[in-house]
């Protein structure tokens, strides 16, 4: 498809006929020979001696080329494009931070797995959340893991891919046997600092109660709230043990319901994978689309054409001078 970049520039099209119509010819004094019997040879002639000037016209070729080259320049002005096909980008319009538990009670094997075996917590979680982060292609997401302390593992990444590599290199006790769930999310809050979308989304899985943070859990979720963060909760362990070993429940309802978000729990790993293909299907894939068309510039073919012309005629007019002259 051929598009014109200025299109106004046409309207120049009839410039150098107004300047013929209403604009004089040039005039310019030249020497010449005066004889002193001029006026009677007038005078026999019947003629009136006054100043003059010569015209120069032009053939009819020299006419069709003047403005066959002045269409094309205005036509390479008018800058001519061809448009290609439409290039479709998507951009997510959400970001996701997963946040997960890898203290020492991750180290558990107390999930069954999909033949009922025994398996760790963590490789259950580990499991789930590779299918889960494979569904999200097109989304912004970051991990963060928390133990006794928290840190960003992969920071806000479109390479789901990658992001599953950084997964697979998390260990239970990397971050501390303790759970510092309040940091975690504090930290999570940092990270969507750098977000540009409006949409934010945390996914926050722990099976212990917090118990060395310099936060609490509540208080993170209120700053969450006030930044926009909406926070699901997985609660995986189990609400029955004593002390750290023992998760605490009603804490990660109550960061749930502060940034308008849900809680679940999980004790193996259909239950996992169930709670996490719903955290799906109510936050399906959000994504802003651009489209544009490249344009390939066109004009330098009208100006090339132009340039030609320009040469072949001086060209001509060179050799038809010279040869006059031998005449």
């Amino acid at each position: 498809m051929l598009s014109f970049a200025a299109p106004w520039v046409f309207l120049l099209l009839p410039l150098p006929a107004l300047v013929y119509f209403f604009a004089p010819p040039h005039r310019q004094r030249v020497d010449a020979i005066r004889i002193p019997f001029f006026r009677h040879v007038a005078r026999a002639a019947g003629a009136e001696p006054q100043s003059g000037s010569v015209t120069l016209r032009r053939t009819r070729m020299q006419t069709g080329l003047a403005i066959l080259i002045w269409v094309l320049l205005v036509l390479a002005m008018a800058r001519p494009e061809r448009l290609g096909d439409p290039i479709v980008i998507e951009k997510s319009a959400r970001d996701v931070v997963l946040a997960v538990d890898i203290s020492g009670s991750m180290d558990q094997r107390d999930f069954k797995a999909a033949d009922g075996t025994p398996k760790q917590r963590l490789e259950a979680v580990k499991d789930v959340l590779r299918a889960f982060i494979a569904a999200r292609d097109g989304d912004r997401m970051a991990l963060i893991i928390f133990g006794t302390r928290a840190f960003v593992q992969a920071p806000f990444t479109e390479d789901l891919q990658s992001l599953n590599g950084f997964l697979d290199q998390t260990a239970v006790g990397m971050a501390g046997p303790n759970t510092a769930l309040g940091d975690a999310i504090g930290l999570g809050i940092r990270t969507f600092e750098s977000s540009e979308v409006d949409q934010r989304l945390m996914i926050v899985l722990s099976d212990g109660a917090d118990t060395s943070s310099r936060m609490t859990p509540v208080n993170a979720a209120s700053i969450a709230a006030d930044k926009g963060v909406v926070i699901y909760t997985i609660g995986v362990g189990d609400p029955d043990a004593t002390g750290e070993d023992r998760v605490d429940l009603d804490a990660l309802k109550d960061i749930a319901n502060k940034t308008q978000g849900q809680y679940f729990f999980a004790d193996d790993e259909a239950a996992l994978t169930e709670v996490y293909q719903q955290i799906d299907a109510q936050n399906p894939r959000v994504v802003e689309t651009q489209s544009y068309r490249p344009r390939v510039s066109l004009a330098h073919y009208p100006l090339a054409a132009a340039l030609l012309l320009i040469l072949a005629s001086t060209l001509g007019f060179r050799l038809s001078q010279g040869r006059r002259r031998v005449a």
